[in-house]
């Protein structure tokens, strides 16, 4: 068991993404592609490190070269790997995307016949270093399947609706049977984390509402005590019991969406635990996100406090 006290833990997914130094062109006609450390709660983890938080992620890989890597990168950026095993027969996931700025990037996930990280189980969890952590961040992901799902909700009642206990609304199609068990498994966690973040698409699985403010509605109706819910070029939402801030856009030239998400996540957790006010947290977490829409990869495009702080000068 560790004996380290954390600012952030995240758990979930892991997998080396494999992108393509060509855009605007499909898999087949790429020649040359980079390999970075990927997954939306490491990415997470990565993006608090960056800002000199401790942080630690909770995941699984193979017992092979590539969860090496994993394990080698998670050190070189920041991230405790104390948290992270290999599962017997099981490959480390890796994900390709196609890149069409500035608002197409599909992508290919590599996890047959099971990704390691879906194989968390409930026992081998810290959870004395789960409940301690001043932030911890779990993505709908997990919940996708046993036994990661029954880890989710175990270390969630370890937390027992601790402050700063955040769930990711972050749905992937390929990773559920139907929207409706996504929904189900959803309804079930809101009940136990403090926060919930998510964009509009993902609100509607969670809740059923797109429109911001209803979306927003509905998830304090759930039990959230922040509700965020992310626009894209519309900018951001949050809301509580007690006020509702809109934050504008920051715009950039788009290289590379995908990773925007993961690094708004990780400032939004540095905000948080700075003790800003939410329209502060929301403008520097939209604008991290953005520095990371114009660059190519997620984890090691993630922004320094620094650069983030200079955008937000040239704003005022």
């Amino acid at each position: 068991m560790s004996e380290q006290a954390f600012d952030v833990i995240t758990i979930g997914r892991v997998g080396v993404d494999i992108y393509p130094l060509q855009t605007g062109v499909g898999l087949e006609d790429v020649s040359s592609f980079g390999k970075f450390l990927g997954g939306s709660a490491t990415n997470v983890a990565v993006a608090a490190a960056k800002y000199g938080l401790k942080s630690a992620v909770v995941t699984r890989t193979g017992n092979d070269p590539f969860g090496k890597f994993i394990h080698k990168e998670l050190v070189r950026l920041g991230v405790s790997d104390a948290f992270v095993s290999g599962v017997a027969g099981l490959n480390t996931p890796v994900v390709f995307c196609e890149i069409f700025p500035p608002d197409d990037f599909p992508l290919y996930f590599y996890r047959e016949p099971k990704a390691p990280d879906l194989e968390i189980n409930a026992s081998e969890l810290d959870l004395e270093a789960i409940k301690s952590a001043k932030v911890f961040w779990a993505t709908v992901t997990g919940l996708s399947q046993e036994p990661s799902r029954a880890a989710h909700h175990v270390a969630l009642d370890a937390r027992g609706k601790k402050q700063h206990t955040i769930l990711d609304l972050d749905y992937r199609t390929m990773f559920w049977n139907t929207p409706e068990e996504a929904t189900a498994e959803v309804a079930k966690a809101l009940g136990k984390v403090t926060i919930a973040i998510g964009n509009k698409e993902e609100c509607q699985v969670a809740v059923g509402e797109t429109e911001p403010m209803r979306a927003a509605d509905a998830l304090l109706e759930r039990g959230v005590e922040i509700a965020v819910v992310k626009q894209g070029p519309k900018g951001v939402l949050a809301k509580t019991k007690d006020e509702t801030i809109e934050v504008a856009p920051y715009f950039v030239d788009v290289v590379n969406g995908l990773g925007a998400g993961d690094s708004f996540g990780g400032a939004f957790c540095f905000g948080l635990l700075q003790g800003w006010n939410m329209e502060r947290i929301l403008r520097f977490a939209n604008v991290a996100g953005a520095i990371v829409a114009g660059r190519l990869e997620c984890s090691t495009a993630m922004p320094s406090q620094a650069e983030v702080e200079e955008v937000l000068k040239g704003m005022n």
